[in-house]
Formats: C-alpha cells, sequence, structure tokens
C-alpha cells in the first residue's frame, strides 16, 4: 500500500482525494490536540473527549466478553451476537473505564457518531480541510474491537486519535472472495464478510485464500490516517483499551443521486430470478444505457427529446423519483 509522509492536513492534493487507490497518510494530524492528549495516556484521550460533551446520546453496541470484540452475527444470522442501545456517551466512557485492566472485557464500540451534534466544538481544534466537499465528519469510540470486512459507497479518509488499529483492504473485484452475508439484515447497515479474519476457517470458505493474496494491510497508530477510497471493502481492528477514530466521508456525485443499492435491491426484486436469456437481454440493455454509456448513446435523439437518457440533473432526478414512487406503490 502506498504511504505519504509529510502531508498538510489543510492542503491535501486533489490527486489525493480522487484516488482509486488506497493511501496511508502517516502523522497526517498528529499535530491535533486530541492526538497529543491520546499520546500522552488513555486517560488523556478519554478525558479530552468528555472537554466537549454537552447531553447528546449515542447509539453503541455492547457485546459479551467471549464474542472477542468481533460484533457479528449469532450462530444461525438470525441475529446479532451483541446488543445496540441509545446513551449518554459519558455513561459509555464510564463502560469502557471500568473495564479498562479487564483480562477479557465486555466489547463497547460506537460508531458513525456526528461529530457536530456529539461534541460541539471538537472540530474547531481537530479538523482536516477537504476543499469543497461536504464531507460528513464522524467519531467512533470503543475499546478493542473487530468490524467486519465491508464497503462504504462514499470514499473515506479515516484518522488515528487514540490507540491503534489494523485495516485490512480488497479492492471491489474480491467480492466473491470474501463470501459476503445477508444484504437486507446486517449488523449496522452494510452487508459484510462472514469470514472470520483472526480464524479464517478455510474448509468453509476456501475461495477467502485467495482474497488474502489480494489484500493490502496498514498498521496505524495516534496521528496517521487512511485514504480508503469507495466501494473498497475494509476490515478494521481497534487494538487497544481505548481506540479514537475521526473520519470524513464524501460522495464524487451529487447529493440528487440516488445510492446505488435500491437499484441492487429492485433489480433482485425484478430481473434476478427472470429466465436465462431474459437476464442476457437485461445485462445487455444495462451495458448499453448504464456501464458503458457515453455522449454516443443517445445522439441519435435530438437533444430536446432524449429525456432521461440526457445528462442526469435534480430535476430529472426527481421526476425519475417520482415516477418510480408511483409505479411502485401501485
Amino acid at each position: 500500500m502506498r504511504e505519504l509522509h509529510g502531508v498538510d492536513a489543510h492542503s491535501l492534493s486533489e490527486q489525493l482525494l480522487q484516488s482509486t487507490e488506497p493511501v496511508v497518510l502517516r502523522g497526517l494530524v498528529a499535530a491535533w490536540p486530541a492526538v497529543r492528549a491520546g499520546l500522552a495516556s488513555e486517560h488523556g484521550a478519554e478525558q479530552y473527549v468528555r472537554r466537549f460533551y454537552r447531553d447528546a446520546t449515542v447509539v453503541a453496541f455492547l457485546g459479551a466478553p467471549d464474542i472477542d470484540g468481533r460484533f457479528f452475527y449469532n450462530e444461525d444470522l438470525s441475529g446479532f451476537n451483541f446488543a445496540p442501545i441509545r446513551a449518554r456517551l459519558d455513561a459509555i466512557l464510564d463502560e469502557i473505564t471500568a473495564h479498562r485492566n479487564d483480562d477479557k472485557p465486555p466489547s463497547v464500540y460506537v460508531g458513525s457518531t456526528t461529530i457536530d451534534t456529539c461534541l460541539p466544538g471538537f472540530r474547531d481544534e481537530n479538523d482536516v480541510t477537504l476543499g469543497q466537499r461536504d464531507a460528513l465528519a464522524s467519531i467512533w469510540i470503543g475499546n478493542q474491537t473487530r468490524i467486519a470486512a465491508h464497503y462504504d459507497l462514499p470514499d473515506n479518509l479515516a484518522c488515528i486519535v487514540a490507540g491503534h488499529r489494523r485495516f485490512t483492504l480488497f479492492p471491489p473485484d474480491q467480492l466473491t472472495n470474501l463470501y459476503i452475508g445477508p444484504l437486507d439484515f446486517t449488523p449496522a447497515g452494510q452487508a459484510i464478510s462472514l469470514v472470520d479474519f483472526k480464524k479464517p476457517d478455510l474448509h468453509r470458505f476456501p475461495k477467502f485464500a485467495d482474497a488474502i493474496e489480494h489484500a493490502q494491510v496498514a498498521e496505524l497508530g495516534p496521528g496517521d490516517a487512511i485514504f480508503i477510497p469507495s466501494m473498497w471493502w475494509h476490515h478494521v481492528e481497534a487494538q487497544d483499551n481505548f481506540n479514537v477514530l475521526v473520519n470524513y466521508w464524501w460522495r464524487q456525485s451529487p447529493d440528487y443521486m440516488d445510492t446505488p443499492t435500491n437499484t441492487l435491491m429492485m433489480a433482485l426484486m425484478s430481473m434476478r430470478d427472470l429466465p436465462r436469456e431474459q437476464r442476457a437481454a437485461w445485462q445487455e440493455i444495462f451495458r448499453h444505457y448504464v456501464f458503458e454509456a457515453d455522449a454516443a448513446t443517445s445522439a441519435h435523439i435530438g437533444k430536446d427529446a432524449q429525456r432521461v437518457l440526457a445528462p442526469l440533473n435534480e430535476d430529472t432526478a426527481r421526476m425519475l423519483r417520482a415516477q418510480l414512487i408511483k409505479k411502485m406503490n401501485r
């Protein structure tokens, strides 16, 4: 995996922020006061976070000690091995502190919590500059945890504030080798790999050995960051008794564009179980109108008559959404 040193957090290049390969940025946020507090001690990191807390509640995942930090399904994939709760952040911090010296503590994880809502003022002292991007800035807090491999639609800049994390990344073409679980019943919204990276069962998941051949692994400490491009699979392991990560998500597409996941669900409902020949016909239609579409696709139609085949804009997206809703409600 490519590594860069000495990059300024307030002058990130467009080339970097549009990369289609992951990049490790050593020391990118080393100057953050939050990072310096964490380097002094775990207690210092926790106290720094508490400085900005008011009274917001957060969603936390709590797991028994025997899950070994792996937030996952139960044995038959009918439920999960953890309990989601809503609680005050200071209570969650108290829970982590109470078990900090346990040999086998319960697993505690606060994921993807909007910083400006939960910790107002934190970003005044700890932030990066992303140009004109309207990025969502989130904070992740917990003890030793393992988050199964998954992908995100947005690009992601993840910054280590406290503790150490191991990122294991795979390019999008490793989908088949990662043995993905249910699409519509997931631990946290995204479909995940069913493989336990700590002890992979290659008898049950033999193609995972091929995935590992394509894996890119990054060991990150306080002040380091990693850029994860859209759609790259990533498994994240937090390795210390107290870990804090700040990340920024942004899409390289306008807000009015819907998520492709909705298209996938519609395709499962309307196309997957068609006869093979019909699926092949629809594959050609999608190739022509979507995956290999260019200016020539509809050039034979007058510009004013192209309608949905013209370049998408906010008005067209609104019209399409209304048409789909009307059709789905019939």
